[in-house]
């Protein structure tokens, strides 16, 4: 091929500098300009040089703003964010917007007044914007408002009731923007104020806007004050909410469950529970189940974590009694043990006024108290004293024998007149049973930030966690029958069964049942037997040959499979994943999304406004990073944005989907996982894109399925041949080649 030189004097075209931008800059009245950008150059030396263009003096005092739907200012900070072919706005600058605004919200007109209010709300998600605005007491002046500037309207509100809705909720929307920045405290608003937006709560029931950002307001003055949640739990009563959850708009219904869990969260130890009575008298569960659960519609996101926090609240009630040690000399805790002899065994009240019955009497308690299954015969009231689960143990097998009274008997008296030592003993099996079931519903733990996974069966009785072990310990009892366990050790059967129990109570919750009745049929679909026949399918399926040939052929093809799994990993951040940004005040969502070029040299990210249905195109997300300029990943506790303080972000669940992405000196991509796999599929692929190793639960599941699968495939032909451990020996060479055939 011949090649053409350029000759010395022709231009060669040449790709733009990385810091040059190119991009159209908008002015109205006037045609838009294309220009190139040198993000070197101050921002100020570029909106003068715009400003010149179009003969405008003064330039200090206009600004440059993205022209889509965010209008966001463009600072030195964010300045970055702008790509190639985008499209700015030459616009007043933020100061100046701010004291306009601040001052077309004071004035007399309604309409001027209602337009400014408008633009206000719209203004006040760019934080450049809302920082200049609080400097000028914008805050105040918008609670003034609330506070007595809308009493001027009352009067009005008949003749002008939409456009007095209108001025309030685009008041309320700012206000509600504005402090979601987190510059302002909240501890700074007066009683006047907050009295005002409970009000509204009741007032504005059948205004949409108004009421949900009346809600949103009580939930974050709730979760980020204590003085404030003392102030909003006096104005505000849980009748006054309930009325909201009746309705069909779900939204609203989520905003109204979100204010009941902040009051339940925040509230002191000693009141949770009398909170906890109120919500049971106005029947919250019940309306919850009818109007939400069993509503004719899907549950979104929001309100299934809502549910969530509420299940996780209800059920942490019960962590005073799981932590509470019985005392052996509380007559009253004694006679709970004493109840549940009497049940039992219905003995007939001996006479005390003789020292020989009094002995007689003790000896047959001490023999009831045995056939009850307690580890100390004479004084039971000790086998409660260990945490967990102290009391509540006892107070389940109270409730099983009072409300489960024929189920009681039966297991009580079918264990206690076994003499072939396959006895289940009732009270040491409900005291793990009871600590199983703790362990499993997490009780004690906060709930996540992240997390959705409320079970409808719960919301279908009164006392859920009393009925689920109701159910359990029937099942316990049934699948010690089929394991056929002794009780002379205990401990080992006690390990095997419960291990079963807990894996057949696991099964059964993942498929969600809306009620205790199809969870107690889920669980008889799944007695020992099946359980063995599914360990067994699995471990068919994840079996591991361990003779030598096929431990070498293993690691053999083991190579190919993590390239294989490290494609999927890389694939996977190719079509990227949609992330939740946290903050104090989850009500509203904010979304970010990431993703990897094709080319596996640049990740790709930027904000959101809605969560996408489908992949998000690269050029869509503003911003870049090299993953060249990556110097690590980090998880946990590790990442920077772990090691904040703020509401909820400290818990177990959090931490464990957390992880951050480090570059250069203190640039830092701190990410929080929708779940656990999409936490392993990103921490897999950013450690292949570095060459380390890929170290996630998931890849070692993945490596251990796709190797059996491989090795099952290559030894398909020798099923039921018994495979050496060595080679064998090769065979001597023949005397004669005569059956060599030559095809020529």
């Amino acid at each position: 091929c011949p090649v053409v030189l350029a000759p010395k004097n022709s231009s060669v075209a040449m790709p733009p500098p990385a810091d040059i931008v190119k991009v159209a800059i908008e002015w109205p009245g006037a045609f838009p300009k294309l220009m190139e950008i040198d993000q070197k150059k101050p921002l100020s030396s570029i909106i003068k040089e715009v400003c010149d263009g179009w003969s405008l003096a003064n330039h200090d005092q206009f600004a440059l703003q993205h022209a889509d739907s965010s209008n966001f200012y463009i600072t030195e900070k964010n300045r970055n964010e702008i790509k190639n072919g985008a499209i700015l706005r030459l616009t007043t600058s933020p100061a100046q917007n701010a004291q306009q605004l601040h001052e077309r919200i004071q004035s007399s007109s309604m309409d001027a007044k209602l337009e400014a209010l408008k633009d206000l709300a719209n203004y006040s998600r760019d934080v450049t914007f809302a920082q200049e605005f609080i400097n000028l007491d914008g805050i105040s002046l918008l609670t003034q408002m609330v506070e007595s500037g809308t009493e001027r309207y009352q009067k009005l509100q008949k003749i002008m009731k939409p456009c007095f809705g209108d001025m309030l909720s685009f008041t309320l929307t700012a206000f509600v923007e504005l402090m979601d920045h987190g510059i302002v405290s909240w501890d700074t608003f007066s009683v006047a104020f907050i009295k005002k937006i409970a009000s509204y709560v009741n007032k504005f029931a059948s205004d949409i806007s108004i009421l949900q950002r009346s809600l949103a307001i009580l939930e974050s003055m709730v979760l980020n004050s204590h003085d404030l949640y003392q102030k909003v739990a006096q104005e505000i009563t849980i009748g006054q909410l309930i009325p909201h959850l009746q309705g069909t708009d779900q939204e609203i219904q989520t905003y109204t469950i979100a204010v009941i869990n902040a009051l339940f969260l925040k509230a002191p130890d000693d009141k949770r529970q009398e909170m906890a009575n109120i919500l049971a008298q106005k029947q919250l569960r019940s309306i919850i189940l009818t109007h939400v659960i069993r509503a004719q519609r899907a549950i979104n996101n929001e309100m299934a974590h809502q549910l969530y926090v509420l299940q996780v609240l209800t059920f942490n009630l019960l962590e005073d009694r799981m932590m509470t040690k019985m005392d052996p000399q509380d007559q009253a805790q004694r006679d709970i043990i004493f109840e549940l002899r009497r049940i039992a065994f219905d003995a007939e009240s001996e006479p005390n006024n003789s020292s020989g019955s009094m002995e007689k009497r003790k000896s047959m308690y001490t023999r009831d108290y045995k056939k009850l299954g307690f580890i100390n015969h004479v004084n039971p009231a000790m086998d409660f004293t260990q945490t967990p689960p102290g009391m509540l143990a006892l107070d389940n097998m109270l409730y099983f024998a009072k409300h489960h009274h024929d189920a009681y008997i039966r297991i009580v008296l079918e264990n206690s007149s076994r003499e072939d030592k396959h006895e289940c003993p009732f009270g040491r099996s409900s005291i793990e049973l009871t600590k199983m079931l703790c362990e499993i519903l997490k009780v004690g733990e906060l709930p996540s930030e992240t997390c959705n996974d409320f079970h409808p069966m719960f919301f279908t009785h009164d006392r859920s966690f009393e009925e689920f072990f109701c159910i359990c310990i029937q099942l316990l009892n049934k699948t010690w029958k089929e394991m056929r366990a002794t009780s002379e050790d205990f401990n080992k059967a006690r390990k095997r069964v419960m291990q079963v129990v807990k894996e057949q109570i696991m099964r059964a919750l993942t498929t969600k049942p809306s009620s205790l009745d199809q969870f107690k049929s889920k669980l008889q679909n799944l007695s020992y037997t099946e359980i063995l026949k599914i360990r067994q399918s699995e471990r068919m399926n994840q079996e591991d040959f361990q003779s030598r040939p096929i431990l070498e052929l293993k690691e053999k093809i083991q190579p190919e499979i993590l390239e294989l799994i490290k494609q999927q990993r890389l694939n996977r951040l190719v079509e990227g994943t949609c992330f939740r940004k946290l903050n104090s005040r989850r009500r509203q969502d904010k979304f970010w999304y990431c993703r990897l070029s094709p080319n596996h040299k640049v990740l790709h990210y930027g904000d959101l406004e809605e969560s996408p249905q489908g992949e998000v195109p690269h050029d869509s997300l503003q911003d870049k990073l090299p993953v060249a300029d990556i110097k690590a990943v980090v998880t946990g506790k590790d990442c920077p944005h772990m090691k904040e303080k703020g509401a909820l972000k400290q818990n177990k669940e959090v931490l464990e989907l957390a992880f951050s992405i480090l570059y250069d000196s203190s640039g830092q991509l701190n990410f929080i996982a929708p779940d656990k796999h999409e936490y392993c599929v990103w921490t897999d692929g950013l450690n292949a894109l570095l060459g380390k190793d890929m170290l996630s639960d998931l890849t070692r599941n993945d490596l251990d399925t796709l190797l059996s699968m491989e090795i099952k495939l290559r030894l398909l032909d020798l099923e039921n041949i018994q495979i050496p451990d060595a080679p064998p020996p090769i065979p001597k060479e023949p005397s004669n080649y005569d059956f060599v055939y030559d095809c020529n």
